[in-house]
Order: C-alpha cells, then structure tokens, then sequence
C-alpha cells in the first residue's frame, strides 16, 4: 500500500505552522505503523516533483489552487483522495453560506443586535483583516468596502451571536468527533475567540451537532473536517466557520488515527 502526504504551504496556516506540521507528521507516523509506504511533498513542490510508485491514495492539507488542480486531475484519473481538491475549493465562505442556508444547517442569522461579523468570502482566513468584527451595520458596510478595496474578491457578513464558542473536529465515516473550548486552551490565531468571553459550559446536543457537521462535510466531500460553533444559553448552535483538514491540535493523537484508518480503508476499496 503505497500513499503521498501534501503538506500545506505556511500562508495557509497563519499562526499555526508547526500545530499544521505536526498533524501531518503524526498522520504520516500512523500510516507508516499500519505497513504503508508513505513520502511526504510540500505543496509547493508539487509540479516538479514525481511519484517513485503508483500511488493508492492522495492524502492532502494543500490548498493553492495548482494543488487543488492537481487532486482534481488525479480525482479524474480514478486516483483516491484524501481531502478532495474539488471539496478544498469549496471550503470558501460564500459556497459555505450558500450550503448552510440552501441545506437548512444551523447558522448565524443575517439580521441581529449584537453586531456583525464580515469575513472574507474568497478563501480561509490568512491575516486578521479577514475577519473583522463590527458593532453595527454602518461598521460592517465600512468594512466590506475596505476588505473588498484591498482586493479580496468576495464578502460574507453575519449577525453576531451570545454564547459559548466551540471548536469541533472529527473525520466524517469514522469513529472519531471532538469537541473543545478555545478559551480555554490558551491559543487563538487573531484573537478573535475573546469576543465570546469565557465559556459558560451551556449544554448542547453533542450528537446532533456531530450529525450536522458530517452532513456538512458529505455536501463538501471534505471527510477531513474542523470548524467553530456557538452554543447559545438555551442550547441552540450556530456554526459559524468550517474547514478542511484542521490542526487538530487538542486532539492530535486520536485524530490521526482515524485519518490514517480512513486512508487505508480507501486504498483497501481501490484494489
């Protein structure tokens, strides 16, 4: 059984290089246990560099589009890959929105009375202008102008909501959900978490929140999945952000465990 690792180029992980490179190593280690012969490349090495075998399974955290590119390629070849470059490329806010709402997933809400945030629609968050929280509406018009001025190519602007916030990770048809509290483990990329205070512990259905979540993923083809909600006073949820192949950073060991348990089974259905 044989396996490539894409690693990601570091401006996709702002702030959190080495948690990103630590996932993949891990992820890789567990492979190498299972009897995979497994070589890692560096997405940005990834057009001049060739294969030494014939590759059962892709497995990817890159997301420049020559990468997504050349998933997407190998996608049409018949080759398995983990996540999908088609399913990267829509891990963009605006497909996301449009996804949630089209799909009735627990969302924000446009309208509220507790603010507004405006984030870059275009792509995943790789400076703290692209995100920007706002007290009103006038401020979340003035900094669409100004994200949009500055050359990002889209803008998705929701109500704040009160509550607990909430990280999830897990790996969608396997045995394997997380579900931590940020502020508490000490580490934010822009520190835009604090904006929720400490976590009140509100309770919430783990279970539905997994199920959503997984559901979300199956619509992005991205098994390999991280994102933020808000739990709400009366338990309700808000997710507010969703992504592909997070750090996993809480969670590290068990994560690349499933990842790597994922991958085999993949290549096991391929041959």
């Amino acid at each position: 059984m044989r396996m490539v690792f894409i690693t990601r180029e570091e401006r996709f992980s702002p702030n959190s290089v080495e948690r990103d490179a630590a996932i993949a190593q891990a992820v890789v280690n567990e492979l190498a246990v299972a009897g995979v012969d497994v070589r890692m490349v560096g997405e940005g090495e990834l057009s001049e560099w060739q294969p030494p075998f014939t590759v059962d399974v892709w497995l990817s955290m890159g997301r420049l589009p020559s990468t997504t590119a050349f998933l997407r390629e190998r996608e049409r070849l018949g080759e398995a890959t983990l996540n999908s470059g088609s399913g990267v490329e829509a891990c963009t806010r605006v497909t996301l929105h449009r996804l949630m709402r089209d799909n009735h997933l627990p969302m924000p809400p446009d309208k509220g009375s507790h603010g507004y945030w405006v984030k870059r629609g275009d792509s995943a968050a790789q400076q703290p202008g692209d995100v920007v929280y706002c007290p009103d509406e006038d401020a979340a018009d003035e900094a669409t102008r100004q994200m949009l001025k500055r050359g990002v190519g889209s803008v998705v602007v929701s109500a704040h909501v009160v509550g607990d916030l909430v990280k999830f990770y897990g790996v969608e048809g396997a045995d394997f959900f997380h579900t931590s509290y940020p502020a508490e483990e000490g580490f934010s990329k822009f520190g835009d978490e604090e904006r929720n205070g400490p976590p009140r512990h509100h309770p919430f259905d783990a279970t539905f929140l997994r199920a959503e979540a997984e559901r979300l993923s199956r619509l992005l083809h991205v098994p390999v999945y991280g994102g933020d909600c808000i739990v709400t006073q009366e338990g309700d949820l808000a997710m507010i952000d969703f992504n592909d192949w997070p750090s996993f950073a809480p969670c590290r060991k068990e994560a690349a465990r499933a990842i790597a348990a994922r991958a085999v089974d993949m290549a096991k259905k391929e041959n």
